[in-house]
Parts: C-alpha cells; structure tokens; sequence
C-alpha cells in the first residue's frame, strides 16, 4: 500500500510539472528578451512615398534595466514608410525578425510638418496602444523627427532610456519647458476646457557662431532650434508647442514657458533677469520662489470670460554690483516692485498671446470657468474654445526680494 501511494505521489509530480511546462513554454519563448526589440523612442515625419515616415530607436533589450556599466549602451535607429503606426510597427517586426516592445518607450516625437496637419489620428493610435505608457513624453521637433532623435545622446547617463527619462526634470527648476506627456495630451484632446501642448524640441545650429557675448532679453526669448548651445549633445529641449485641437498653432519661446509653469504652478523656483531700478539699460538675476499656488478666479459678464490670476513671490538677488548696498530696505523695496511689474508685464503678453493670436487655453482656465454654469450641458453649449479668444485679464504679482543669503548684517 505504500509502495503504491508513493507511485501516485511521483506520477502526480511529474504531470504537475508537465502541465507547467506546457502552461508557460509558450509565453516564454515569445516574451523571452532574446525575442523583443525594445524602443526606447519614436520619431513621426511627413513622407514623399507614403502617409507617414516612422522611425524606431532601437537599444539592447538587457541594457533597459542594466546598473553600474560604465559604457553607454549603443541605440540603432530603423526607419518606415507606412500608411499607419500599426503598418509600420508590422513591417519593422518583419524586417529585423524581432518582436517590436513598446512598453520601455520614453519619448514620442511629431515634426513640425506633420504636426501642422494634425496628429489625432496617431495619438488615438498610441493611447490605445496598451504597451505605450501615458507618462511616455511627446515631443514636437523644429527639424525632422529622424533628425532629432540621431542627436538626443545621454550625457551623464550611460543609458538612452535613464537619459530620456530625466531630460524633461528641468522643467521643476527652470521652467523653460514641462513635462508634457502623451496621457495629457489625450486628455487635453477630448476636453471641452482646455487645449493640448507638448515640448518643443530641436537641434542646435552650430553654423551659427557664437559671439561670446549675451543679453538678458535674448536670453528669455530662446527656444529650440534658436539657441548659442554647443555641445556633444545637440537636442535641446526648451519652450512648448501649442495645439488648438490636434493641429500645431504656434510655439512659446523660454519665457513664455515659464508664465504658463507659473500660472500651473509646475515650476518650484526659477532665475529671471529683470530691470535694474538704479541704471539705465541694465538687467540683474533674481532667484524667483512661489509661495503659494496661484489664486485663479474666471468670471463670465455679458458673455466674456473675464481672468483674474493672483500670484505671491519671494526671491533673492543673484547678481552683484559693485557699489549697491543690497541691504538697504528702500533699494530691495524698488527691486521687489521691479520685479512685480516685470513678471505682470511678461505673464500678460503671454495671456494675450494664447488667446488672441494663438486662440489656445492650454493653461486649462475653461475648468475653473465651469463654475459660472449650472449644468455641463449649459457650458458645453457656451463654447469654451471659441470663447477664449475673447478673455480678457487681470494678473497682481506680490513679490518680496531679498538680498543674497551671503550678505548678513555686520
């Protein structure tokens, strides 16, 4: 009787493993990382032979998770004519033999040309993708998508995907671009209260010299494709594209960028270079902070949307000039108000430019105007996005400047 129940035990062992071998063989094979091609970006361009050109940056599928190599693991760019991304997607599969993985895809770059054109159709695309991830960064590219993504080259990272990862963190600091991502946009596409957006991305010129020399108004009006940077890296990620709908409509250089981070509260303190208020024609750096979340109130009178945006800095000099005594209560009290003003100045062109000429709220102002309307049928009704167009606003900058933290009292 023993010997019998042992027998059973064994067969019963055996079959167990049998079935789990049978169970989980397949999805081995085809999920084993010797089978996929994992795409780290991808790039969008118009093309002369078919609906799309479509490119695919390919790295090692074992280097996405790979820690403390010293080397940079290499990436390969492959490139289609399709007339869709599935099409694409299927004969890439079919030309390299591997599976194309979607799901480590950091960055989705449009060219200005397509973008021009609309790209509702590519994002329903993507977003339905479930491989493709929300958080995935979109990127419009000043030069062709291909272009751009042979010239986004980790720096201090030894991996593209980490690079791709952490390019858009500036955005916390700076404020001269945003972490935009195919999620938001998606969103933004199907809202009735607000526009899309996405990074505007580019190549650096270097046929253009650079003279050595600088200017802070210059400096707050560079974007990418436009700037003096040099570098082994040549991408460069700064100011936003802004969409009406699915269809490109214009651009934000640095500046602008910032005011829409600001009006967000996207940025957690940033550098500008506002008027000096004892010499002519001079400019001096303040380390801006926000301290607090702008206060945003919209008013619907007589049909007209009506913007009032409160907004409260500290902040501290950067600069030094020889003879200034920053610590003198009447010349911080003169630096605080030019300040104010500057930023009230700044942040009212750029209000002006997204509803009058750009005719985009891709600052999202329809959701706080609901509140004006008793039902969402009664505000679908009314319009928002042709309405912004007509706006008109009201920004109060309250900011308090400091000397720097390293002169004290004696």
């Amino acid at each position: 009787m023993q010997i019998m129940k042992k027998i059973f035990k064994k067969i019963f062992i055996i079959l167990l493993i049998l079935m789990l071998l049978l169970a989980f063989s397949k999805s081995y094979s085809t999920l084993n990382v010797d089978n996929l091609s994992v795409v780290v970006a991808m790039g969008i361009d118009t093309s002369d032979k078919n609906r799309m050109q479509i490119s695919f940056q390919f790295t090692n599928a074992s280097s996405v998770s790979e820690s403390g190599s010293s080397e940079q693991s290499p990436s390969i760019i492959y490139t289609v004519d399709a007339s869709s991304i599935s099409s694409g997607i299927n004969l890439i599969n079919t030309y390299i033999g591997k599976e194309v993985n979607l799901s480590h895809c950091k960055v989705i770059t449009f060219s200005e040309e397509i973008a021009s054109k609309g790209i509702s159709e590519e994002i329903y695309t993507l977003i339905n993708d479930t491989q493709i991830r929300p958080s995935t960064n979109i990127v419009i590219s000043k030069t062709s998508a291909r272009y751009y993504l042979e010239h986004s080259k980790p720096l201090f990272e030894n991996l593209i995907t980490k690079y791709y990862e952490v390019f858009s963190g500036s955005s916390s600091y700076t404020g001269f671009t945003s972490n935009a991502t195919i999620g938001d946009f998606f969103d933004s596409l199907i809202c009735q209260s607000c526009q899309p957006y996405a990074i505007l991305g580019g190549v650096t010129n270097k046929s253009t010299e650079y003279t050595g020399t600088t200017n802070s108004e210059n400096d707050s009006s560079t974007k990418s494709n436009s700037s003096s940077l040099t570098g082994q890296s040549t991408a460069e990620n700064t100011g936003l594209a802004v969409f009406k709908d699915d269809v490109l409509v214009g651009e934000l250089n640095s500046i602008e960028t910032l005011c829409f981070s600001i009006i967000r509260n996207q940025v957690n303190g940033f550098l500008i270079s506002v008027p000096n208020p004892n010499k002519a024609n001079s400019y001096m750096d303040l380390y801006i902070t926000p301290l607090s979340s702008p206060k945003i109130d919209v008013k619907i009178l007589n049909g007209t949307p009506y913007i009032n945006i409160d907004c409260r800095f500290t902040g501290r000099i950067y600069s030094m000039e020889e003879g200034s005594d920053y610590l003198d209560a009447s010349m911080l009290n003169e630096i605080s108000d030019s300040c104010s003003s500057y930023l009230k100045s700044t942040i009212m062109d750029y209000l002006y430019k997204t509803s009058k000429n750009l005719k985009s709220d891709i600052n999202g102002f329809g959701k706080t105007a609901r509140k004006n309307f008793l039902t969402l049928d009664d505000f679908y009704h009314y319009n928002w996005k042709e309405k912004y167009k007509d706006s008109f606003f009201n920004v109060n900058i309250d900011s308090s400047i400091r000397s720097s933290s390293l002169l004290t009292e004696s």
